[in-house]
């Protein structure tokens, strides 16, 4: 599943979107869920606002999911710190892994990250956990779609922009 959430003060659309294999090019299914009201940014500390989201979403969703998606990071810089996918990582137990994929480096982010699409000369950043980084890198690299990010990474993205209304 990837999972996407955009916000509009003072609310936000938590969007995900099923798929059985990786090459897949449309959604198995879609979901949104509004949320409202919804924390207020902190700098260094943005999982607190999106992780809320992420799990009321999951919570509606009936299907078993074997891996999750997010936009954004596991890990942070070369130190690894705890980003948004680590600590939903966490919050599930430890059971589903997480892949994050980032379309902006982060300070100090590790060049190993960097995952080519297409004839993109721009990278991906990809982060991991409970799943081996090379593996989520491939699997990112098989994902459906021509260019730097992938067919359903967008659809997501769409989902989340459509029920807010935005561009």
């Amino acid at each position: 599943m990837a999972i996407d959430v955009h916000y509009c003060d003072p609310q936000a659309v938590a969007a995900g979107v099923l798929f059985g294999s990786w090459s897949q090019a449309v959604p198995s299914a879609t979901y949104t869920l509004p949320i409202a009201p919804v924390a207020p940014y902190v700098p260094g500390q943005f999982y607190q606002r999106e992780l809320p989201c992420i799990l009321a979403l999951l919570e509606t969703i009936p299907a078993a999911i074997g891996c999750i998606i997010v936009d954004g990071y596991v890990t942070l810089g070369t130190e690894a710190k705890p980003g948004l996918g680590w600590h939903l990582w966490q919050h599930l137990g430890q059971r589903i892994p997480v892949i994050g994929v980032a379309k902006s480096a982060f300070q100090e982010t590790d060049p190993a990250t960097a995952v080519y699409r297409g004839a993109s000369q721009r990278p991906l950043y990809v982060t991991a956990v409970g799943v081996e980084l090379a593996l989520a890198q491939g699997w990112v690299q098989q994902m459906h779609g021509n260019y730097r990010l992938p067919t359903l990474l967008k659809a997501v993205d769409r989902l989340c922009r459509q029920a807010l209304d935005l561009p």
